[in-house]
């Protein structure tokens, strides 16, 4: 188990916990490690050998019988003959992802891995698997990152902090799964193509650079983990997604032609209705050459002016007092709709605060609505709550802007008072607040139980109704 940079040095100034906290790091740590490393090299049925052998040898020490003696020499004389048969095993390949671009949290993806044996026999019996970058969280992070929940635990487990140790190993790895769909058989200087498939367990960028090829001893108790020399890879893990009733938003389409953000895409894209001469200001692309070229003067082409609708999506990421089941089914209702909105007619505006203020814009001669998904992919929490900037950056848009979805992190004065702001800048805004249990009293909008996204999602009303 390969541990990343940021995980062998903690950062100086994060917190580093008592001594006992730091040994229990330590020897959660290596027992982690251990237990990835005979996981990788040990088949269910040498464990189970193990356990004979080492059961054979506790009553041949207690019990002197012919039968005790006669079963652990012969769960010692498979032993040995399987370790030596796994030690003789040898590969030489090489290998080529052919990765998808996008996957979706939840969902297994496959694909496929070109294989070359560049050895001088022929290989048989051999898998391949993918394995992870280390999950295991590093100092600061097992200190400063208790599991939800954790005060309900009994006093053992809040002293030994195991469980913490798991849910953070859970939340930090990347996907289940990994292995190969098929045993390798190739001739000297062959390929073949096996198909890899594993389950991304959350959104993100996963870096796919630890190939290995398995080789198991004749009798399949202990196996060789080699290195695949393989160009790295990644696969982009979209938020989770789910089915929406069909959905009406409110708003009528406005005059979309120009402006700074849909002039240089867009621009005048409306019915042909006849020509006339060039005025002042006229775009170049509408001149029409021919007739120029015939008349000897400037004619351009006269269109009938276009309206779409134009919608806003906004996310709120100040989440840090909600905990991150909130915030990622934030993102996923924020997916659910950027997927769910139809592009082709309208322009989609997805907007956020990440370090600095975000518009990503979709639709229309624009970017996909993939984009908007890989946008919210990479999307954090952040560590402060400004919703005065989140309300300047979407009143930019005011004027453009037919309604306008509202994605919030639970409930509280700030997101009320946000809420009131945008009603009285005149923005029409329709606020799905995703939070714990029932909805508390005098919440605004519509409420989406964390956990229970699809159901809720599907309760929505055909029309959504602003505030």
């Amino acid at each position: 188990m390969a541990a990343a940079a940021s995980d062998r040095t903690d950062d100086p100034a994060a917190p580093r916990g008592s001594r006992f906290v730091r040994w229990l790091h330590r020897s959660y740590r290596a027992g982690a490690g251990a237990n990835h490393y005979l996981v990788q090299r040990v088949c269910p049925a040498g464990l189970a050998l193990g356990a004979v052998l080492v059961v054979a040898g506790t009553l041949a020490m207690g019990q002197p019988r012919e039968s005790v003696f006669g079963l652990c020499s012969l769960a010692g004389t498979l032993f040995l003959i399987a370790w030596l048969g796994m030690a003789a095993r040898r590969a030489t390949v090489s290998a080529e992802r052919e990765v998808p671009r996008h996957g979706t949290v939840g969902t297994p993806v496959a694909y496929t891995v070109r294989v070359h044996n560049a050895g001088r026999g022929r290989l048989a019996r051999a898998w391949l698997r993918e394995l992870q970058e280390d999950p295991r969280p590093p100092l600061w992070e097992f200190v400063s990152r208790p599991e939800p929940g954790e005060r309900r635990r009994n006093r053992f487990d809040r002293t030994f902090i195991y469980y913490r140790w798991q849910w953070l190993m859970a939340r930090r790895s990347w996907f289940s799964g990994g292995d190969g769909t098929s045993e390798i058989r190739l001739p000297n200087g062959a390929e073949t193509d096996v198909t890899v498939t594993l389950t991304p367990l959350r959104r993100g960028v996963i870096r796919l650079h630890d190939l290995r090829i398995l080789l198991p001893d004749p009798l399949g108790l202990f196996q060789r983990c080699r290195k695949v020399p393989a160009p790295a890879a990644t696969l982009t893990v979209l938020p989770r997604r789910y089915p929406l009733p069909p959905l009406e938003m409110p708003g009528t389409a406005r005059f979309q032609i120009g402006g700074e953000s849909t002039g240089n895409s867009i621009g005048n894209d409306g019915e042909f209705v006849g020509l006339r001469d060039y005025r002042r200001g006229d775009p170049p692309r509408q001149i029409h050459w021919r007739s120029w070229a015939r008349t000897g003067r400037p004619i351009v082409k006269e269109l009938e002016d276009t309206h779409y609708p134009r919608y806003g999506l906004v996310v709120d990421t100040f989440a840090a007092g909600e905990g991150a089941e909130v915030f990622e089914d934030v993102v996923s209702v924020a997916a659910s709709f950027a997927a769910t909105i139809d592009t082709h007619e309208s322009l989609l505006d997805v907007m956020f605060i990440k370090d600095r203020a975000h518009v990503i814009t979709a639709g229309r001669g624009l970017a996909r609505a993939d984009r908007l998904l890989e946008a919210l992919a990479a999307v954090e929490p952040e560590p402060g709550a400004d919703f005065d900037r989140l309300h300047r950056l979407v009143l930019r848009y005011r004027d453009e802007l037919t309604s306008c979805l509202v994605v919030l992190a639970g409930w509280d004065d700030l997101r009320r008072g946000f809420l009131r702001k945008l009603a009285e800048s005149g923005i029409r805004g329709i606020p799905l607040i995703v939070g714990r249990g029932e909805p508390p009293p005098g919440v605004m909008g519509y409420w989406l139980e964390s956990g229970e996204l699809a159901r809720d999602l599907r309760r929505l009303p055909t029309r959504l109704m602003p505030i």
